[in-house]
């Protein structure tokens, strides 16, 4: 059954990730990934809320399974991180390499925590 939640967890992110790509950096005139950046942060406060939401309350394994490795996992892409970032700096825009690989890094680990905390306290 676990399986099963995963699989249904992808089938939800994987077009949510290259929805939300296109629509952010639709609205951004830079080279800078703002698309594949929002949906990183978007993963990680996911994945963040769900590990609060764990430690702080029985949250079902299924559930779990369909939001974490289902949902979250499929929405971010490390792939796409990295070869933006590679592209990046190909095409000499190498503060923009800097920033992308800095500034995801941190924010979505800035972003984990706080998620987790919110879960904490909500359901503490």
């Amino acid at each position: 059954m676990n399986w099963l939640m995963v699989v249904v967890g992808a089938l939800l992110g994987a077009p949510l990730r290259y929805l939300t790509d296109r629509a952010v950096q639709a609205r951004h005139d830079t080279v800078f990934p703002w698309g594949t950046f929002s949906a990183n942060l978007a993963a990680c406060a996911g994945f963040g809320f769900l590990t609060g939401a764990a430690t702080a309350a029985t949250v079902p394994q299924a559930l779990q399974h369909l939001v974490g490795p289902g949902l979250c996992a499929t929405l971010s892409t490390y792939s796409t991180f990295s070869f933006e970032t590679l592209r990046l700096a190909a095409t000499r825009a190498r503060f923009f390499a800097a920033a992308n690989a800095v500034v995801s890094v941190v924010a979505g680990l800035g972003t984990a925590y706080l998620a987790t905390a919110l879960a904490r306290a909500l359901l503490l």
